[in-house]
């Protein structure tokens, strides 16, 4: 009787669940952050943040690599993709968030204008994206103007006014109490452009406070420029859309929504007409979709 050997290959050991995460692992997981961190770079214009992606795509443990990366610099991952990159927004407590008082500070030598600076950037969000569904479409790309930009907010001052009128509230505070004023009532007596001869935008203008709020976002990566039409026009991009997405819950967005002076009938949004009282913007650019 002949005795059976089995000459199989011995079966090579499983690899391990949780393999050792080497020094270039974490080097190319931070330079996908980094990547990140500089939103105006397109992923189809450099190999190597599309070859990153692609790994952080297909490979989970790096996923969560890059992940942990990220969360260690106070960064939250809204979205990588081909279309966005490594889109990432910086938490509250993040060494690379931007505070709205920094910001103003930037952007006007007056603190007082804060919340004005925080108006502009919340009425291009509503603008931009005014419909739940246009949030949800990957595809949908939303046009502002900065002179549509102020209408907007003008005829939601307008609005509000109507609004305290109704309900009895102080609609004329006394001027030596500023407390006392809501951001609308502030934006509503700001001049729209200010008082040069040439009416050239200054900044502390409404238009001149949109201005800053576009020119910061496009140089963040979320609008591009399209145009100089209606002081400037611009169109949004999916980085963007991921921001508003992420922000789209706040009850100031919401609120601001709710007014109605963008209202959707047949999928396109435009301002309602000016009443002959409303002090709107000359020539101010609608918003379009495509």
């Amino acid at each position: 009787m002949t005795e059976h050997v089995d000459r199989s290959e011995p079966e090579a050991p499983a690899p391990s669940a949780h393999a050792a995460v080497t020094p270039a692992d974490a080097a190319d997981a931070a330079r996908l952050v980094a990547f990140g961190l500089q939103p105006r770079l397109q992923p189809a214009r450099d190999q190597e943040y599309a070859e990153l992606l692609r790994r952080y795509r297909e490979d989970p443990a790096f996923a969560r690599l890059t992940d942990a990366v990220a969360a260690g610099l106070g960064l939250v991952v809204l979205e990588v993709s081909p279309r966005a990159g490594m889109a990432v927004t910086a938490a509250e407590d993040s060494v690379f968030a931007v505070r709205m008082g920094d910001y103003a500070r930037r952007t006007s030598a007056d603190s007082g204008d804060r919340f004005l600076h925080g108006l502009a950037h919340l009425a291009v969000a509503a603008m931009a994206f005014p419909r739940p569904e246009d949030l949800a479409d990957d595809g949908y790309i939303g046009r502002v103007s900065v002179n549509g930009v102020d209408s907007f907010v003008r005829q939601a001052c307008h609005r509000l006014e109507e609004r305290a009128q109704e309900q009895g509230e102080n609609t004329d505070p006394a001027s030596d109490a500023p407390g006392l004023e809501a951001a609308w009532r502030v934006w509503a007596r700001r001049s729209a452009t200010g008082a040069t001869k040439d009416a050239r935008r200054l900044a502390g203008s409404t238009t001149g406070i949109v201005g800053k709020a576009v020119a910061f976002l496009t140089d963040s990566g979320f609008l591009q420029r399209t145009g100089d039409d209606n002081g400037g026009t611009y169109r949004t991009t999916a980085r963007y859309q991921l921001q508003v997405r992420d922000m789209a819950g706040s009850a100031a967005l919401a609120e601001l929504l709710e007014l109605g002076v963008v209202p959707v009938t047949d999928g396109t949004p435009t301002l309602l007409p000016a009443d002959e009282s409303d002090e709107l913007v000359a020539d101010a650019g609608l918003p379009f979709h495509s």
